[in-house]
């Protein structure tokens, strides 16, 4: 947090990009960002500065590693961060976070869809709702293609629905968070962990904040089919145990089910003398058989899933600055000032 000459706060923002193919991109968007570098303030009144931009390089194809370059040396907001080698978005996204300095961390993307006056929309937003996360949420939805736009929104609904509904509706890879929590987690932070999911643990709620899509700048995608459902087996295999959890119910029940016809036709047997056909033993059998076995799997997968949890940097507990003298009260203290 910084102070003007009348010892006003200044919420410092690091704004962190992930860049792969970035080119012909990324000297547009920090020109972009270049207006924010000077002290500006949001609809709500809160005083916000980009304290530094931070450009981690994903050792993409192009020549982008020249382009970033020459912006640290034209810039000295703009910090390059290096990657030995091409380690994917969230991990470049997590360098970036861990090299941070400010009250805030914004992430967001190199093609231009995400417009950086929105940044002050989602600081008054933390302020507004009292949260440590917020997403920006695309009003009608990101201008992708159809088919990205649909495949993305039925990954979105699987997760909340089946895996984890108590970790909020969406994702998005514009995200404003205080920076204890994105430092926090980008220390912890195992290999192959899905990025929104290891914040959703160490965050009390995440909110939404609606902003306005804006057309890609001209550039070669690098999100190709089989990198976003790489991505989307990520997240399902970051998000818990409770996958685990249903083989043991599906086991539990397939066994309940054959003792229950097993009793059903005993009954059936003694009291009314109804023959027992041979396709009922089958069933009876294969059903307490597969029961079992799929039971006692999902015990052995709960086992893995600790040491899962343990892999991917899962943290017991994270220990957080005072809720007095935080990010969000700091900046709340520079809205209450003006």
């Amino acid at each position: 947090m910084e102070k003007n000459s009348d010892n006003q706060y200044i919420a410092t923002v690091s704004v962190v990009v992930p860049v792969y193919q970035g080119e012909k991109t990324i000297s547009t968007l920090v020109n972009e960002l270049s207006v924010f570098t000077e002290t500006s303030t949001s609809a709500s009144g809160i005083r916000y500065v980009i304290s530094e931009v931070l450009l981690v390089h994903d050792s993409g194809p192009d020549n982008s590693a020249k382009v970033i370059y020459d912006l640290s040396a034209k810039y000295e907001w703009v910090r390059p961060v290096w990657l030995s080698r091409n380690f994917g978005q969230h991990a470049a996204t997590l360098a970036g976070m861990s090299a941070s300095v400010s009250d805030w961390i914004v992430t967001l993307d190199e093609d231009g869809q995400h417009d950086p006056k929105e940044i002050a929309k989602l600081l008054d937003t933390a302020v507004a709702e009292n949260s440590q996360l917020v997403y920006g949420k695309f009003a009608g939805g990101a201008l992708h293609s159809r088919w990205r736009n649909f495949f993305s929104a039925l990954a979105k609904w699987f997760y909340t629905k089946l895996l984890s509904p108590q970790d909020g509706e969406f994702f998005s890879s514009y995200r404003l968070m205080t920076g204890e929590i994105g430092r926090s987690v980008g220390a912890y932070a195992g290999s192959g962990v899905y990025l929104d999911v290891a914040l959703t643990w160490v965050v009390d709620r995440s909110v939404a904040c609606k902003i306005s899509p804006r057309v890609e700048y001209p550039r070669q995608t690098g999100f190709t089919f089989h990198r976003l459902l790489g991505h989307f087996l990520r997240l399902v295999l970051s998000s818990g145990t409770r996958p685990l959890r249903l083989v043991s119910l599906i086991g539990f029940s397939s066994f309940f089910i054959g003792v229950f016809y097993a009793v059903y036709a005993l009954y059936g047997k003694v009291a009314h003398g109804y023959p027992v056909e041979g396709w009922t033993t089958v069933i009876i059998f294969v059903s307490m058989g597969s029961g079992a076995i799929l039971f006692s799997l999902g015990i052995l997968a709960e086992y893995l899933g600790v040491v899962v949890r343990n892999a991917i940097g899962r943290p017991l507990y994270l220990i957080r600055s005072s809720p007095f003298n935080d990010a969000l009260s700091r900046t709340r203290k520079s809205k209450q000032s003006n």
